[in-house]
């Protein structure tokens, strides 16, 4: 069973030339930083308001293109609503780039704990994992993912995931998550502004459920971090006023990344 692209098409090109230079595009206006991240908070909306803000951090596996064989994908469920974390039991994840193999060990092992099902209606039209995926294509060389969509979930349950799936330098961790939605301009700067700091400052607690509509994931990622004593930092802050033009009513993205 593979599960197929939801949204190509309208939230990216599904165009497969077409997607290649968007990326490219994105990726090359996009600073590469000196570190590889272990692991990257970003943004999951259409490429055109967000892909800029997803590229700054993407293009920092520029130097592991050849040693990250896995990557874990977290994100929010949009269109079903459950309890804990939802994985699939589809072999493969396709794109108009091709199709992603999923590490299937790592499912069926993660899949052991109470609050983790099969669920594949949390997958089938989810964009918030799937947006993610041309990127890893377009940057990576070989490797296999473990998507997981986050329902109702506490922090120390996506954190114990999370820490299950940490592995070594092969392994890196996807935190899928925009950030304020549909205030002016101004507003959802001051408040991305405060949701950031939040995140440097490794207080999940502090995050509101407006703060971020991935907030379960990046909470348990901040929870890790915290206990594994890491740093995360901001390395974009925009919003779709700023990457679209749009400015009455905007949603926030971010990009932050572990190193």
């Amino acid at each position: 069973m593979n599960r197929q692209p939801a949204v190509a098409g309208t939230f990216y090109p599904a165009n497969p030339k077409q997607l290649h230079q968007m990326l490219d595009e994105y990726l090359n206006d996009a600073e590469t930083g000196a570190k590889v991240p272990k692991a990257i908070i970003a943004p999951h909306a259409g490429y055109i308001y967000s892909g800029p803000v997803a590229a700054t951090a993407y293009v920092r596996l520029k130097k592991a293109h050849d040693r990250i064989t896995r990557v874990v994908i977290i994100g929010p469920s949009h269109h079903v609503a459950f309890s804990g974390l939802a994985v699939s039991k589809a072999q493969s994840f396709i794109t108009p780039l091709g199709p992603i193999t999923v590490d299937s060990e790592a499912v069926e092992a993660i899949a052991k704990l109470p609050f983790v099902e099969y669920l594949e209606q949390a997958h089938a039209y989810e964009h918030s994992l799937e947006v993610h995926l041309p990127f890893l294509q377009e940057m990576l060389d070989d490797f296999k993912i473990v998507p997981i969509v986050a329902g109702d979930a506490s922090p120390g349950q996506v954190s114990q995931v999370i820490d299950a799936l940490w592995g070594g330098d092969e392994t890196l961790i996807v935190i899928s998550s925009d950030l304020s939605h549909y205030h002016d301009y101004a507003t959802a700067k001051q408040l991305d502004k405060a949701t950031s700091e939040a995140i440097e400052h490794l207080q999940y607690e502090r995050l509101a459920f407006e703060s971020a509509c991935g907030k379960v994931a990046v909470s348990g990622l901040i929870k890790l971090a915290r206990e594994k004593s890491l740093t995360i930092k901001t390395i974009d802050l925009r919003n779709s006023g700023d990457t679209s033009g749009d400015k009455s009513r905007v949603v926030g993205y971010g990009a932050y990344v572990i190193e």
